[in-house]
C-alpha cells in the first residue's frame, strides 16, 4: 500500500496485515483482548498511513454517529447562519458534528433532505420548515420511531415535538406601538403564507397593536405575499395604490420590506417622510441600506443552542415531555421609520 494515501479505512489496515477489521479497531483502541504485538504492529501502520478514523464509520459500528441533521430554508441569510453556529457550539460540546441542508423555501427538497439525513444515519433532525410545507408527514417516521426531532422558528405540531420559537405576537406589537409612538396612522403590514406559524402569530400581533393604540383595522391595509422579492413587490403596489395608501409598512422579514424599499424609491415616494418601514430579522444589509432599516432583531446564536439543547433532551430522554422554548427580540430603532 502506498503511503500517505487518502482516506486510509480500517479495512485498508485489516488487509495490509491480515486480520479483521474488528480486530484493527480494538487494537486501535488498546482493547486488552488484542496482543500487544499485534496492537503495536496496527498502530505503527496507522501512523505511517496517517490513517484517521472517520466518524461515520466509527458510529456505525456502535449504532450512534454522533451526527445530527439540520434543515433550513436558505444557505445564504445570517440568521439561518447564525442558529446554524449556535447548533453547532453545542454540539460540539457535546462531541457530535451537524450535517446542513438546504429545503431553497420548496416543499418536496424538504421531503428529499429528510430522506437523504437519515440515509446517512444521523441520529435525528434539528428542522425550520419550508414556506411550502403545509403537511408534515414526513415527519412522521421520525415522530413515531421516537427519533430526536426538534423545529424552530417556523414550526408544526407542536403538541409531539419540542421547538424554539420568538415571541413574535409581541415583537408585531412593539413594531406597530413605534410606528403610531411616530406619528403613523396608515400601518400596513405584509404578511406571509397564512399557514405558517410565524406570519398567523405577526398578524396577531398586528391587530392587537392596532386596538391598543385605538385604531380601526383595515383589512386593505393587511397583504399577503409568498416571502419572495417578485411577490413581495406586487404587495407593495397594491398598497401604495390603495386611494388613501398606508403611511408605514412592515413586513413579515427583511427580505420582504428590501422589496417594498425598492418599489417606494422607484416611485419618487421618502422614506420614512412619506413611508415608514420596519423588517424582521435585522439581517445585514438593515444597516447599508439607505436609508437604515429599523427591524426586529432576533437572538439566532441563542435560538441555535436552545435547539440542541432540546435535541439532547430528546437523546437522553426520549419519553419528555415536547417543550417549546419561546425566546424575545428586540427592536432595533434605524432612521428607516423615525420622521
Amino acid at each position: 500500500m502506498q503511503k500517505g494515501k487518502s482516506h486510509v479505512s480500517l479495512k485498508d489496515l485489516a488487509r495490509e496485515i491480515g486480520v479483521s477489521i474488528s480486530t484493527v479497531s480494538r487494537a486501535l483502541n488498546n482493547h486488552p483482548d488484542i496482543s500487544p504485538e499485534v496492537t503495536q504492529k496496527v498502530q505503527k501502520l496507522a501512523a505511517e498511513l496517517n490513517y484517521t478514523p472517520n466518524p461515520l464509520a466509527m458510529g456505525l459500528l456502535k449504532q450512534a454517529t454522533r451526527m445530527i441533521g439540520v434543515i433550513v430554508p436558505d444557505l445564504v441569510t445570517h440568521f439561518y447562519s447564525s442558529i446554524i453556529s449556535g447548533i453547532e457550539d453545542v454540539a460540539e460540546e457535546k462531541g457530535y458534528y451537524i450535517l446542513i441542508a438546504s429545503s431553497n423555501e420548496k416543499l418536496q427538497k424538504e421531503i428529499k433532505a429528510v430522506e437523504n439525513l437519515m440515509k446517512t444515519r444521523v441520529e435525528g433532525l434539528i428542522v425550520c420548515l419550508s414556506q411550502e410545507t403545509k403537511s408534515y408527514g414526513h415527519f412522521d417516521r421520525l415522530i413515531n420511531n421516537n427519533i430526536p426531532l426538534v423545529f424552530f422558528d417556523r414550526v408544526c405540531r407542536t403538541d409531539e415535538v419540542p421547538s424554539v420559537v420568538v415571541n413574535n405576537e409581541d415583537a408585531a406589537l412593539k413594531i406597530t406601538k413605534h410606528f403610531y409612538k411616530n406619528g403613523f396612522r396608515r400601518i400596513a403590514y405584509i404578511a406571509g403564507p397564512e399557514y405558517l406559524n410565524i406570519s398567523q402569530e405577526r398578524t396577531h400581533g398586528y391587530l392587537a397593536g392596532l386596538k391598543s393604540c385605538g385604531l380601526e383595522f383595515r383589512p386593505e391595509l393587511l397583504e399577503k405575499c409568498n416571502l419572495s422579492t417578485r411577490e413581495a413587490t406586487k404587495a407593495t403596489a397594491r398598497l401604495l395604490d390603495l386611494p388613501e395608501p398606508p403611511d408605514a409598512i412592515f413586513g413579515i422579514n427583511d427580505t420582504v420590506v428590501f422589496a417594498a424599499m425598492k418599489e417606494i424609491k422607484q416611485r419618487g415616494l421618502r422614506i420614512p417622510e412619506d413611508v415608514a418601514l420596519v423588517g424582521f430579522t435585522d439581517e445585514f444589509h438593515s444597516t447599508v441600506v439607505d436609508p437604515a432599516l429599523t427591524s426586529i432583531t432576533h437572538p439566532t446564536f441563542e435560538i441555535g443552542q436552545e435547539a440542541a439543547r432540546l435535541f439532547f433532551r430528546c437523546v437522553e430522554n426520549p419519553d419528555s415531555r415536547p417543550d417549546q422554548v419561546v425566546l424575545n427580540t428586540k427592536l432595533i430603532i434605524r432612521k428607516s421609520s423615525v420622521r
